[in-house]
């Protein structure tokens, strides 16, 4: 487990020393991974960094009122309005690994646009460990490791959190003082719900994801879990009322993991798995089923592409 006392004052020297005297847009989603590498990078530069969330229309509900909220201390929080340009990237893209380069590209252009407007010749990112070893691996891509664009129009990348575990990172994150929201809050996918979508990313699936997540979250709050959403699966046949309809079909995900390396999925009693059915059916007419994936991981990932 990392010394965070001595962590924190080694990535601060380290993030002070590479940016030096220039200025730094800090690609910040809103999760523990970014949140504690925009609040190291603050700590280091100050006003020399503009803070960018970049809505993709790929978000958790209420994500983006949340980071207004969070982050008004930086004033300088940039909050980019893009779920149009994103979902026209992924229009008629069905490929998992294209999906996650689409999504990489896009953000590297929002912030290459910021960072023209500051004049910011560095970009720093919450990398941790894991996504380096899954992308290097050839298991997937990060939007922010195997997802960048070869050419990326920045003088160096900074990632402050580049050797730690997700369980190292939440410690950072505490001796830091966030917000248990932040500091607690379960890991998401850099790319968002565009990996909770098995084939093509519309805004009606991605609507789909959104509000069957927040329902997964609340109700299994009580087991603690690693990790815990809705996936957007495909359609098939149902019955609401005295109609017969094709919907969605939507799959619960929860899992207990250390680092996120391996995973294994939770028991859950009967009764909590009526009710996440009940409540994601009943609360959107175009879900027709809901199932419970019992997989652990390997052989499946954690998210579903």
């Amino acid at each position: 487990m990392v010394e965070t006392e001595a962590f924190i004052d080694e990535a601060i020297a380290e993030i002070r020393e590479a940016i030096g005297d220039a200025n730094a847009v800090i690609a910040l989603s809103g999760g523990v991974d970014s949140s504690v590498a925009a609040t190291l990078a603050y700590e280091a530069v100050g006003d020399q960094l503009t803070p960018v969330y970049v809505d993709t229309g790929l978000m958790r509900k209420g994500e983006t009122e949340e980071i207004r909220d969070t982050f008004s201390f930086m004033e300088s929080l940039r909050v980019i309005e893009a779920q149009e340009r994103f979902f026209d990237r992924l229009a008629g893209v069905t490929d998992p690994e294209e999906k996650r380069h689409a999504i990489g590209e896009g953000f590297i252009d929002e912030f290459e646009t910021v960072a023209r407007d500051v004049d910011a010749d560095y970009l720093v990112q919450g990398t941790i460990y894991p996504d380096r070893i899954e992308s290097e691996g050839n298991i997937k891509s990060h939007h922010n490791v195997g997802g960048l664009p070869e050419v990326v129009d920045f003088e160096g990348l900074v990632e402050p959190v580049r050797d730690l575990y997700k369980d190292e990172v939440r410690e950072v994150a505490r001796e830091l003082g966030l917000e248990e929201i932040i500091s607690e809050r379960m890991p998401f996918p850099g790319p968002g719900l565009a990996v909770r979508i098995v084939g093509e990313v519309t805004p009606e699936k991605a609507a789909v994801a959104r509000e069957a997540t927040h329902v997964v979250e609340e109700e299994l709050e009580e087991y603690d879990p690693w990790q815990a959403f809705a996936a957007v699966l495909g359609k098939a046949t149902g019955v609401k009322g005295d109609n017969r309809v094709h919907g969605w079909v939507v799959a619960v995900r929860s899992v207990e993991s250390r680092d996120g390396m391996t995973a294994r999925a939770q028991e859950l009693d009967w009764s909590t798995l009526q009710r996440i059915q009940s409540r994601i059916t009943g609360e959107n007419e175009d879900v027709a089923r809901v199932v419970y994936d019992v997989t652990h991981k390997p052989p499946a990932t954690i998210e579903y592409e």
